[in-house]
């Protein structure tokens, strides 16, 4: 399929420069997407961009990457109020190296391939550059009127829509001018002729396009995503802990596997077209079948295995299921204690109702009421824990407890520090032996 018409179907095309799409058909392009090296991972909100390009390389184009080792010393206006803290050099290359190997997981970087992905940093060329040679060479071909004309600019300018907006700095005034330079260099060294990105960078690109016209009678051309939101207007890849990172050590296999089986019908409806390679024609069957029976969640669970699976490993989405029936399925204490200790930090770090108590509680034992109803608040009075544990509404490591006068010790701990206790068939407790 040619690849404008596959972002088509899967609703990844907003903007376009006439003329795009016959060069697409008529020749193999080279493409970059630009990524500003902020922190030492990229996140789910960056996975659009690398969808796109993970589609231009398979319709046999060459991809580029472009790590913004200089203009993340700047910092881009678009879509922000504020100026954000500028990283040094080490900290961006370090950045650099981490967010590569994550790349690698979805762009073919290998040398046998003639449209083998490229990464690029436009430090390489930045750096040689004078602050005088580039207001001559470059910044005489690009007007001020030009530049505040541009959406994401004036609405700095102006604090539209935003209380809280600081203006505009110079600093970052000229972000637009330096990605047009990038863009304006990568086509007269690497014969690119088209920049991808989101929505927001429209101004941005299409600034690109400008300068290689006016300086060299260039014609290059620009292609944008919508930029992906929740169904409830929510900001998508958020969560009370913030980012959805592709770095395990920032959100762990588990999370993130959560947060794909806990999309919106609606939204797993988009996302799978977005964020998987799978073919339109499978995806679509997976959609009338997901409508017919929801309760059986068959996009949800195909979007979290699929990108489970892709951004980490297949061992780290098997441990992901196992460790979701730990809280949603038959587990025991026996198959909770097979399961990789991060993992169950993690799942257990999920349950909003956490106790701590001091292990000397267990040395002689403590009973169960006193456990539920002294030591932790799980119930207000000893009388309402009886009549839960009397009425079989108590599971202490997903096993019934029902004697009264049963006391817990120090082999009823999960990892030799965790008892988990459910209320009912949904209400689930930690508490913590520290």
């Amino acid at each position: 399929m040619i690849f404008t018409e596959e972002l088509k179907h899967r609703g990844m095309l907003h903007n376009i420069m006439p003329g795009t799409e016959d060069l697409l058909k008529n020749e193999k392009c080279v493409a970059y997407v630009g990524i500003d090296p902020t922190a030492d991972s990229l996140h789910i909100g960056h996975l659009v961009s690398v969808m796109m390009l993970k589609h231009f390389q398979k319709a046999g184009h060459k991809p580029i990457v472009l790590i913004g080792g200089a203009t993340g010393m700047i910092g881009d206006p678009s879509g922000k109020s504020k100026e954000r803290n500028l990283l040094d050099l080490k900290t961006l290359l370090y950045n650099q190296n981490k967010i590569k190997k994550q790349l690698s997981k979805h762009l073919d970087f290998s040398q046998k391939n003639k449209n083998n992905a490229e990464l690029c940093n436009n430090y390489d060329w930045m750096k040689e550059i004078s602050f005088l040679d580039f207001i001559r060479d470059i910044g005489k071909h690009i007007t001020v009127n030009y530049m505040t004309a541009k959406d994401s600019v004036k609405k700095r300018m102006t604090g539209e829509g935003d209380k809280e907006a600081e203006g505009l700095s110079f600093t970052e005034f000229s972000y637009q001018l330096v990605q047009a330079y990038d863009f304006f260099y990568l086509y007269s060294n690497k014969n690119c002729k088209l920049q991808m990105g989101g929505s927001d960078q429209w101004g941005n690109i299409t600034t690109g396009t400008e300068l290689i016209k006016r300086k060299i009678g260039g014609k290059a051309y620009a292609l944008t995503c919508p930029l992906i939101t929740k169904a409830d207007g929510g900001k998508f890849g958020k969560t009370e802990k913030g980012n959805i990172w592709l770095d395990k050590d920032k959100t762990s296999p588990y999370e993130f596997y959560q947060f794909w089986m806990n999309t919106s019908d609606k939204d797993a409806e988009k996302y799978i077209k977005i964020f998987t390679i799978l073919p339109i024609e499978k995806i679509n069957t997976l959609i009338e079948k997901h409508r017919e029976q929801s309760y059986l969640r068959l996009l949800q669970k195909t979007l979290a295995k699929e990108l489970t699976i892709t951004v980490h490993s297949e061992k780290d989405y098997n441990s992901s299921v196992e460790a979701s029936q730990i809280l949603f399925g038959k587990s025991t204490k026996k198959t909770i204690e097979m399961i990789d200790s991060k993992i169950i930090d993690s799942v257990f770090a999920t349950v909003p109702d956490y106790y701590y108590i001091p292990k000397d509680i267990l040395k002689n034992g403590i009973n169960i009421i006193e456990l539920l109803a002294v030591k932790t608040n799980i119930f207000k009075s000893k009388a309402e824990a009886k009549r839960n544990v009397k009425g079989n509404g108590i599971s202490i490591n997903q096993e019934k407890f029902k004697n009264l006068n049963g006391k817990l010790d120090d082999n009823f701990l999960i990892k030799e520090k965790y008892i988990l206790v459910k209320r009912g068939k949904k209400k689930y407790y930690i508490i913590e032996i520290c």
